[in-house]
């Protein structure tokens, strides 16, 4: 054998080597990885590629556009060939969307640099492409987005009703006005004020959920105890309105093993809507053991929910189009917050309710190891 051949040989084995070890750099990477020639022909590409595309067809030497459907957030058609191709520089788009062929899509990271071959020779080139699914990270973002908005949207308007009131006592009070004017304006920003406290403890309760940072302290609950302490609180403001507040309570219970605070936060709530929102009529609060548990329920003849409410009022931020509950202030995350603490402490929530006849949640609160 020539040396010429040998050293042929041995050139051909070391670009072997390097070619294996490029693949399974590839392979081994999270992210879609496909390099394309430039005619935007697929020449390599990772089993990430294939999950992100959904295809259980080769992608060698098919053109990207076949197996590559993207549209933008119009969802308008986009030509990928022709991205591809206008990339000049390495760029990274994350508004672009891969439509499937069962017309489900995903919010697409998508990220092209042109590569050259030959250690900077021009006539042989073509890119590299990453591809990621951000949905989720776009949920979180929308997310986000649409909370900073609703709450400052929220803040605002007590804040203006709070200044507005308090200029107003001033300017009464300059003027020589009368003591009931001032007394008046002084509670409406009271009230207001007291709005912005109940929102501020919502939003930190759910800042600390949604971290992840509240802490779980089983204790043993007297929930005879707690269901009287509920009623003996919120039996003034009942009958302020005409409602009775009653109490169903069975003898035979027994201590429950969870968290007390968030047991009674969780029974907090639902109280507090019930007299809000029942203008006529009871609101009752009633205990029953369970097994492993306890069964609790809070029951009104208010305004009821419609069907359609019913499922969503658990969502962050949500508030029905019910004129009569759009008369009450609300921040719409009560009860997102309570479901939150909710699942925390493993309870389950059923809620039944019929428009102008009322509403009943029952919560079984299971005892805690």
């Amino acid at each position: 054998m020539s040396k010429a051949t040998s050293h042929s040989q041995s050139e051909h084995t070391a670009a072997e080597i390097e070619h294996e070890r490029l693949v399974s750099l590839v392979n081994s990477m999270v992210d879609g990885v496909i390099a394309v020639d430039s005619q935007v022909k697929v020449v390599l590409y990772n089993g990430a590629a294939l999950n992100i595309l959904d295809s259980n067809t080769p992608l060698q030497n098919i053109r990207l556009s076949t197996a590559c459907n993207l549209v933008d957030q119009n969802n308008q058609p986009v030509d990928v060939i022709e991205l591809v191709k206008e990339t000049k520089t390495a760029t990274i788009n994350r508004d672009l969307l891969l439509q499937y062929k069962d017309g489900s899509s995903i919010n697409l990271y998508l990220s092209i640099a042109p590569v050259h071959m030959g250690y900077g020779s021009t006539d042989q080139h073509g890119y590299v492409i990453l591809m990621r699914d951000i949905s989720r990270e776009k949920s979180l973002e929308e997310e986000r987005d649409e909370f900073i908005s609703v709450v400052s949207h929220e803040l605002r308007t007590p804040i203006a009703i709070t200044e507005g009131n308090i200029g107003n006592a001033e300017y009464i009070l300059n003027k020589g006005g009368s003591t009931e004017e001032i007394r008046a304006a002084l509670k409406q920003a009271h009230e207001q004020t007291l709005f912005l406290a109940s929102m501020i403890n919502d939003l930190s309760t759910l800042s600390r959920a949604e971290r992840g940072t509240l802490e779980v302290t089983i204790e043993p609950i007297n929930v005879h105890d707690l269901v009287m302490s509920l009623a003996h609180n919120y039996r003034p403001d009942a009958e302020k309105k005409g409602l009775r507040l009653q109490t169903h309570i069975s003898p035979h219970l027994e201590l429950l093993q969870s968290t007390s605070l968030y047991v009674r936060e969780i029974l907090q709530n639902f109280v507090t809507n019930a007299v809000k929102y029942t203008e006529n009529g009871h609101v009752t609060i009633g205990v029953r053991p369970a097994d492993k548990g306890v069964y609790i329920w809070v029951e009104d003849t208010g305004i009821g929910i419609s069907t359609s409410d019913v499922e969503r009022i658990y969502d962050k931020f949500f508030r029905s189009e019910d004129y009569r509950t759009r008369q009450n202030n609300g921040t719409g995350l009560g009860l997102y917050v309570t479901m939150k603490l909710a699942r925390l402490i493993h309870a389950d929530i059923e809620t039944h309710s019929r428009i102008n006849k009322g509403s009943r949640f029952t919560i079984y609160f299971p005892n805690l190891q």
